[in-house]
């Protein structure tokens, strides 16, 4: 049954928000002015950095690890959302791993279409690794389309033989840019968040005419055999629920370690919304367990 809270929040959501169609550089900006209103602790600690020529914003929580690391590659569908505006989810990973986060503000399409942004994810991790981090101590995240950039990432990273991170973690990860899985209709009237014309719309900007089905756009695709350990997180209200259920079970099948969390009546990126959900809190510290399990 869902919460009260739940309820408001999905209430609200269906209620209004930026509108998908209008241009890239407004889009960017209702988002940003939307979650800006999103509280955050006072106890956090902003620091703005570049990685590999990546800008990027680190958070501190008290008590955390500086000498390890969580990459966070942040959502809004490859066009729209930067590190500031998810800084409350990278920051609340971080305490809840107990180590520093570093988001990234990779580019953002159309100005810059696929494969931009797993350049840029490649950059900022390639950097941590020649800073002397290393990757046992290094972790990945994202949410979204963040959530299939950090497995593409992974993918080129692997390919190109570097070191990879001890783990990652995919939230309500979108893998499949084709839009094809049979959940984006069978939960289309649950979900208050996402739609699938408008994400084969922000697909579209990303790839400009390049293939949906390149691995590295859609990574559910992939060959994901020596992937490290992964941590999918999917609620069932969600029209993204069968990416997140086909990656991993297409990660099992190559012999990668994954655990699929699927929670029943969560939208998408409910995480983001910790501030008011119980389960939002609850997630994230499922997930800060299993990467503190990790890096241990």
């Amino acid at each position: 049954m869902k919460s009260p809270a739940l309820e408001q929040l999905i209430a609200g959501l269906r209620a209004g928000g930026p509108d998908l169609s209008d241009p890239p550089t407004k889009v960017r900006a209702d988002f940003s002015a939307m979650v800006g209103a999103a509280p955050v602790a006072p106890d956090i600690q902003f620091e703005s950095l570049v990685l590999g020529g990546v800008p990027a914003l680190q958070s501190l929580t008290p008590g955390a690890r500086s000498d390890q690391t969580l990459l966070y590659l942040h959502g809004g569908a490859f066009v729209i959302g930067s590190a500031q505006d998810y800084c409350c989810i990278s920051a609340e990973l971080g305490r809840a791993a107990g180590v520093r986060a570093v988001s990234i503000d990779y580019r953002l399409a159309p100005e810059h279409p696929f494969p931009a942004a797993v350049d840029d994810a490649v950059a900022a991790y390639r950097a941590l690794l020649s800073a002397g981090h290393a990757p046992s101590q290094i972790v990945i995240a994202g949410d979204s389309a963040g959530g299939g950039l950090t497995v593409s990432m992974l993918l080129a990273a692997r390919d190109a033989g570097l070191p990879l991170p001890a783990a990652a973690l995919l939230l309500s990860p979108w893998v499949d840019l084709t839009c094809q899985a049979g959940s984006m209709t069978t939960k289309a009237a649950a979900d208050p968040v996402l739609n699938r014309p408008d994400l084969l719309s922000m697909a579209a900007l990303y790839l400009q005419g390049q293939s949906a089905t390149a691995p590295l756009a859609s990574p559910l695709q992939a060959d994901l055999r020596g992937l490290p350990p992964l941590l999918v997180q999917v609620g069932t209200a969600e029209i993204l629920l069968e990416d997140a259920t086909r990656l991993a079970t297409a990660a099992a099948a190559v012999d990668v370690r994954v655990q699929l969390s699927v929670w029943p009546d969560m939208i998408h990126d409910w995480h983001f919304f910790s501030f008011l959900l119980p389960e939002g809190r609850e997630a994230i510290a499922e997930a800060g367990a299993f990467l503190r399990h990790q890096l241990r």
